[in-house]
């Protein structure tokens, strides 16, 4: 018998709050190519939290602590590749961490609030003229108002 279900992955918006709030983004170095959230597919036997950590290491060198689960995105056109689901984190930081670009990361970059809502305000946001990958757009988009207000996406059909 042949199982088509979708594939679990992992993302997390890892954020520094010191000197001031910034939101790390990775530029991915395989397709599809831009800016993302560092994240990635779940081992089997892994725990989801455990993945996200993973995926952070891996990805960015950073060690965050996971301080909420966003959401979980699910529609089947979100990732180009195949049918996936995230499971979203919010990731913390200090700031005696440094990033650093690893494994499927081809760049690294720390984006303040107020230009990450400033380039995601358009309908094809972009940053530095790259797009964002998958839904990361969306993602980060939830993650603001979750920041602002507390309020997470809802499910509409």
């Amino acid at each position: 018998m042949d199982w088509r279900n979708p594939t679990p992955t992992v993302d997390v918006v890892v954020v520094r709050r010191a000197p001031s709030a910034h939101v790390l983004l990775i530029e991915r170095l395989n397709a599809p190519h831009g800016w993302a959230l560092p994240g990635g597919f779940v081992d089997e036997g892994e725990r989801v939290e455990s993945a996200a950590i993973r995926e952070v290491m891996e990805e960015t060198c950073l060690s965050p602590t996971l301080s909420a689960l966003l959401y979980v995105y699910s529609d089947p056109s979100r990732d180009p590749r195949k049918h996936t689901m995230s499971v979203v984190f919010v990731g913390e930081v200090d700031g005696s961490q440094e990033a650093r670009a690893a494994d499927d990361a081809q760049s690294v970059r720390w984006v303040e609030l107020q230009q990450l809502a400033s380039c995601l305000a358009s309908p094809s946001p972009q940053l530095d003229g790259k797009p964002f990958a998958f839904d990361h757009a969306q993602i980060l988009r939830d993650w603001l108002r979750f920041e602002r207000d507390g309020t997470r996406p809802l499910f509409i059909p």
